[in-house]
């Protein structure tokens, strides 16, 4: 053990809630991106708080033994941002799942972190309501989780990410305070924006323990189809078209001929070998015209297929879509992803950042599946490696990391909804500059001068010595 967490024993909580089990430490060892990698750390103790006030008492003690505190959601995370990297305590949240109020005449829902994020679309269907930025993975993954890494999915072109949703939250400090932010009101000017402070911040700055949400009305119409072109160029020249134009698209999303072919052997799924862009619209009225522009817009572009499904056949419209991730896994049992690719460009560079990164691959000779949230601009892409040859594990992290670094470039980010956590600290100064990210260092001091939350995450190794 690195740390001595016995402290916990001495606190006011059940002892099923406290676990310095190896069983359980290895379960909260990291998330799936450090399982995959290999880079998961041992917690010393594992706690589960079930209220606001469990949450508020180890923190304040776990500052004063100065023992590090690293809150844990579904483990569902892809950039070790629930890894405790220097030990000490993983914080579960996932007993804390509650629905603690609904408001649907106000569109509101107040939950706690651990609820999964399905869970709350199915608490407010019978009200017609649903809630719109859930991203692929919300029936694994926690509404805490979401608002820490900022997260967002298909529907982002449409709806925005999970911050503009997220009307305020209730937070326990470092030192054991809690705060509230926001406000139950649509709008607010009234002091700091503490509520998009925190979403996003991964753990760093404070641990959520309830969240208000806004909720939308269930558009009555809603179809989908998909649209295959010859090349990737005239796909994503007709994503861009379609977004500048102003079709109304709740999805856009795009797979490469590479990840088609990947998706058939996966779930033989019957997609053409070719460039796919699948598409979904919500209207309440209007929905057959808004398709027909769309069609329009993609004929302009050489569309070789334009198919429109009805609400039967969704379901089965998008599972080659959301299957993709383990499609890519078990495509050749010799080739591993290196890291999972997740930037974001403006949506006038989404071509040029698809281009580059084919022809990156075509160079260098490697398998590099792309697919995305192409509606915002959004590159999931995946270099594959032999991880028994370390030459092409170098050649690997070359080309991830010229991708990255066109994307901010072109004005974008390194990631577009994962998150920092370890694995894309190096890219931090590089898009946001030295004094940006000392400003954010003077926030996290300022709020955990004992750096007792989430460390070794967000910042460069040079500058988290001295956060």
């Amino acid at each position: 053990m690195s740390a001595d967490p016995s402290f916990l024993s001495a606190l006011d909580i059940g002892d099923n809630q406290l676990s310095f089990g190896d069983s359980d430490r290895e379960n909260h060892a990291g998330d799936w991106g450090a399982e995959s990698r290999g880079t998961g750390v041992l917690p010393d103790a594992v706690v589960w708080p079930e209220s606001v006030r469990d949450v508020s008492r180890v923190l304040e003690a776990a500052t004063e033994q100065g023992i590090p505190v690293t809150p844990y959601a579904a483990g569902t995370g892809l950039e070790g941002n629930a890894v405790p990297a220097r030990g000490g305590i993983s914080m579960d949240l996932t007993r804390m799942d509650s629905v603690i109020e609904y408001r649907p005449d106000d569109f509101q829902i107040t939950v706690g972190p651990g609820i999964i994020g399905s869970a709350v679309e199915e608490y407010v269907a019978s009200e017609g309501l649903f809630f719109p930025p859930l991203p692929s993975s919300g029936d694994i993954s926690t509404i805490g989780g979401m608002i820490a890494t900022d997260a967002s999915g298909m529907q982002t072109v449409k709806y925005g990410e999970v911050a503009d949703w997220v009307l305020g939250l209730k937070a326990v400090l470092a030192d054991g305070s809690v705060i509230s932010t926001g406000s139950r009101a649509v709008k607010t000017s009234s002091g700091y924006n503490l509520t998009e402070l925190l979403v996003g911040s991964e753990g760093t700055l404070g641990v959520v323990t309830e969240a208000t949400l806004k909720l939308a009305g269930r558009p009555e119409q809603i179809r989908g189809g998909r649209a295959t072109f010859d090349s990737l160029d005239e796909a994503t020249g007709a994503v861009f078209d379609a977004v500048r134009s102003g079709v109304d698209l709740a999805r856009i999303e795009l797979i490469d001929g590479l990840s088609a072919r990947m998706a058939n052997r996966y779930l033989d799924s019957g997609l053409p070998d070719a460039p796919t862009t699948f598409v979904e619209f919500h209207a309440n009225h209007g929905v057959e015209r808004e398709i027909e522009f769309c069609r329009s817009v993609f004929e302009a572009h050489n569309v070789k297929r334009f198919e429109i499904t009805d609400s039967e056949g969704m379901a089965d419209l998008w599972e080659a879509r959301k299957e993709l991730a383990y499609a890519v896994q078990s495509y050749d049992p010799d080739l591993q992803p290196i890291h999972p690719g997740d930037v974001t460009v403006p949506i006038s560079d989404y071509p040029e950042i698809i281009a580059y990164t084919k022809e990156l691959a075509d160079e260098h000779g490697l398998l590099v599946p792309c697919f995305g949230h192409a509606g915002d601009g959004n590159v999931h892409y995946t270099v594959l490696v032999d991880f028994d040859d370390p030459a092409h594990v170098e050649l690997g992290e070359e080309v991830y990391g010229k991708i990255v670094h066109r994307a901010i470039e072109l004005g974008g980010t390194a990631t577009g909804e994962h998150g920092i956590g370890q694995g894309k600290r190096e890219y931090l100064i590089e898009e946001h500059g030295e004094a940006s990210v000392k400003a954010m260092g003077a926030i996290k001091r300022a709020l955990d001068p004992a750096g007792t939350l989430n460390p070794g995450k967000i910042f460069p190794e040079r500058v988290d010595r001295r956060v």
